[in-house]
């Protein structure tokens, strides 16, 4: 199954059941992530995992070790404006990229409860961006 294809399968279940899916995503926090493509600014939703962090979700451009960051990040990047979607709830964001000490304190903290985080940090030689985001 193609990533896409994946993603899709993700997207329909949370959205179909109020933000509860099952298999292995069964009791992680996942959120919905609604980007504008910096190229074709077309909409683009990506499922992710996500932590609470007083008002703000964490997310974590990860993309399981690769060598380059997830287009969703890059999309984000140049435009901060995106739509979070967490169990029934849909609303308008502003995406924030953490930087420094808060942002390697977020992510060590990440990797502590999930310590597959760990292995993606150990696997690329990119620095893994944290990104806060924030109720409009």
């Amino acid at each position: 199954m193609a990533p896409s294809d994946y993603n899709r399968q993700i997207i329909d279940e949370f959205r179909a059941n109020g933000g509860r899916l099952g298999g292995s995503w069964e009791g992680r926090n996942l959120l919905l992530l609604t980007t504008t493509g910096r190229k074709s600014g077309r909409a683009h939703t990506t499922p992710m995992v996500y932590t609470r962090d007083g008002d703000r979700l964490l997310v974590y451009a990860s993309k399981a070790g690769a060598p380059t960051h997830p287009d969703w990040y890059l999309n984000l990047v140049a435009d901060p404006h995106v739509v979070v979607e967490v169990g029934t709830e849909r609303y308008d964001a502003t995406a924030a990229p953490l930087e420094g000490e808060e942002r390697d304190r977020e992510f060590a903290a990440q990797a502590a409860r999930n310590p597959v985080f760990a292995g993606y940090a150990e696997k690329t030689g990119r620095v893994i961006p944290v990104v806060a985001l924030t109720r409009a």
